[in-house]
């Protein structure tokens, strides 16, 4: 069994003039988003094996945030060049090239990207993830190259705003 849990980096901040798209970081909003799914996670008994950004300045500071409420060190996420504006296929050959020795990987990215790899993998017919989103997934497989569309169970689908509705 293979787990993975899909998200969607948080809200990122528009208000830098001379900022690339991948330089952009977290607003206020964002910076608060990213911890509060951390601890979700976190209660959930999440506890993955690696997590794996996109290396835009937002994803890195959203997967750097929810490490720490996860407890895993932040030196060991690995920021793979090939998710930043990544669609389905080259999403999935991220998925693929995982390392064996692991069971459990957070894999934070980008929309719309995201949403579309999730509907191929779990047919959830999300419209759209939200950022700071987060699908657990479970695959009946032995290795990560074998996870093919609509081999995933989705396990949960979490979201900042939703956590404030039961608040």
């Amino acid at each position: 069994m293979k787990k993975l849990y899909l998200m969607r980096h948080a809200k990122s901040d528009w208000n830098g003039y001379y900022v690339t798209d991948f330089e952009r970081g977290l607003n206020k909003r964002g910076l608060k988003a990213a911890p509060l799914m951390g601890k979700v996670l976190h209660k959930r008994g999440i506890k993955p094996d690696l997590i794996v950004s996109s290396p835009a300045t937002r994803a890195k500071m959203t997967a750097e945030l929810v490490a720490e409420k996860l407890r895993y060190p932040k030196e060991k996420i690995l920021y793979d060049e090939r998710i930043y504006e990544a669609g389905v296929a080259e999403l999935l050959e991220v998925i693929h090239t995982l390392p064996e020795n692991v069971d459990e990987v957070l894999l934070v990215g980008h929309n719309p990207g995201m949403t579309a790899l999730i509907n191929t993998l779990g047919d959830m017919g999300l419209e759209n993830l939200p950022t700071a989103g987060v699908v657990g997934m479970v695959f009946d497989v032995e290795s990560f190259i074998d996870i093919a569309p609509h081999s995933g169970e989705v396990l949960f689908y979490d979201y900042p705003k939703k956590q404030k509705e039961h608040t």
